[in-house]
């Protein structure tokens, strides 16, 4: 009967792990590195009014606006 090899199957997960930190370092690089190439990664959708005029609507309410149940 053939014997289990351990330590090559302990060095291929060695090598696994390896790879995905490395790969998970170079993600955590690029996302600190984003952020800092433009404003637009601040913005995903790139419309910098945007955000403003969604607020205008929220500051146009009144206390008189509100729901009988809630005065």
């Amino acid at each position: 009967m053939a014997r289990n090899n351990f330590s090559y199957e302990k060095r291929q997960r060695e090598l696994e792990k390896k790879r995905k930190a490395e790969e998970k370092a170079k993600r955590k690089l690029e996302a600190k590195n984003a952020p800092a190439d433009g404003a637009e990664a601040a913005q995903p959708d790139g419309d910098a009014d945007g955000a403003e005029e969604d607020a205008a609507p929220a500051e146009e309410r009144t206390p008189a606006a509100a729901p009988s149940s809630l005065a």
